[in-house]
């Protein structure tokens, strides 16, 4: 019994050692990664030179330039477009205005009571100012009137607003 004893002790130290040796490789394997992970980070993490740091700060620069430059060019276009388009729509809601005074001047000069009167005629005078500048302020702004009187319909400078007869203009138009 003592034999067996022996040998069962004997048999648990072998199993023992070779499960020791089995740990220690494994061990050595792990610290071995971990020193290849450290080493491959060192590596990784290698501070450029400073010619590096300047090339890549330049490029920021110019990239950052570049992009501002870009910025600034959309701006302008879109300011140009507003101005362009926003300023067509009021053009020719104002182009009303003219419209309107010459109505009021005709039915002025057809009103039986104000005929050959001087509030009439000073009325017209100012009527007349009045068309005066906003003509001049459509002309700085190269809106121009269209000799459109017993012209053919042309659909480039034109807008038809109704069927009528063709000899003849209903308002005068504006380009």
């Amino acid at each position: 019994m003592e034999k067996e004893e022996i040998q069962n002790n004997t048999s648990a130290d072998q199993n023992e050692d070779t499960v020791k040796e089995n740990e220690k490789p494994e061990e050595n394997l792990a610290e071995e990664n971990k020193q290849e992970i450290e080493q491959e980070a060192k590596e990784e993490v290698k501070e450029p030179t400073p010619e590096e740091k300047i090339a890549e700060l330049e490029d920021k620069v110019a990239r950052t330039f570049a992009e501002m430059e870009n910025q600034r060019r959309r701006f302008e276009k879109e300011k140009e477009d507003a101005f362009e388009y926003g300023g067509y729509s009021f053009a020719k809601e104002a182009l009303n205005l003219i419209d309107n005074l010459d109505r009021s001047k005709h039915v002025l000069e057809s009103d039986d009571k104000l005929k050959e009167t001087e509030a009439l005629k000073k009325t017209l005078e100012h009527l007349d100012i009045i068309k005066k500048d906003l003509i001049s302020i459509f002309e700085k702004n190269n809106i121009k009137p269209i000799d459109s009187l017993n012209k053919k319909l042309d659909p480039n400078f034109h807008q038809a607003m109704m069927e009528i007869d063709i000899s003849r203009s209903v308002k005068k138009s504006y380009n």
